[in-house]
């Protein structure tokens, strides 16, 4: 595999990064070499969306190794605390909608908006792990979905 190609893989698990800048570099390298790109934006999708699995297991394993730290337990507690109480009055709202908005905040290709920061307000509020998990991926397949679009110059052609 070229290099090209594993530095557009690497980019796409890398937080605030992800695949809003690994799908671009590999699909100006298949694009360059005259290769098809759904294979590799197949993986870079499979990639982004693993990740959010590997943040819930690795948030959930450090939050447990942490809390038994008087200053962790004593900060971050009564933030998750906090959140939580919020997250308790909005839950009707948060069960018809949240997840909803969770899917198009992660759909943004924007940096800071993809899979890592949307685990990890999931994990923060405490949000169901299998709709957190549906609705994360659901933007994760947008926001690659835009991101190809956008590498192939598709957009551009709408907006003029």
């Amino acid at each position: 595999m070229e290099l090209q190609i594993l530095i557009g893989l690497l980019l796409t698990v890398l937080p605030f990064i992800e695949l809003r800048g690994g799908l671009p570099v590999i699909v100006e390298y298949t694009t360059r070499n005259g290769l098809s790109v759904w294979p590799y934006f197949f993986i870079v999708l499979v990639l982004n969306i693993l990740v959010i699995l590997l943040i819930f297991m690795f948030f959930d394993l450090l939050h447990k190794v942490f809390m038994s730290m008087g200053w962790y337990r004593k900060a971050i507690g009564k933030i998750l605390s906090r959140l939580q109480k919020r997250v308790d009055k909005v839950q009707e709202r948060m069960d018809r909608w949240g997840y909803f908005a969770l899917m198009l905040f992660v759909a943004v290709p924007l940096p800071v908006t993809g899979a890592w920061s949307g685990s990890l307000i999931a994990w923060a509020l405490g949000l169901n792990r299998l709709k957190s998990f549906l609705a994360i991926s659901g933007g994760v397949i947008i926001a690659g979905l835009l991101v190809l679009f956008a590498s192939f110059g598709f957009l551009s052609w709408f907006l003029n």
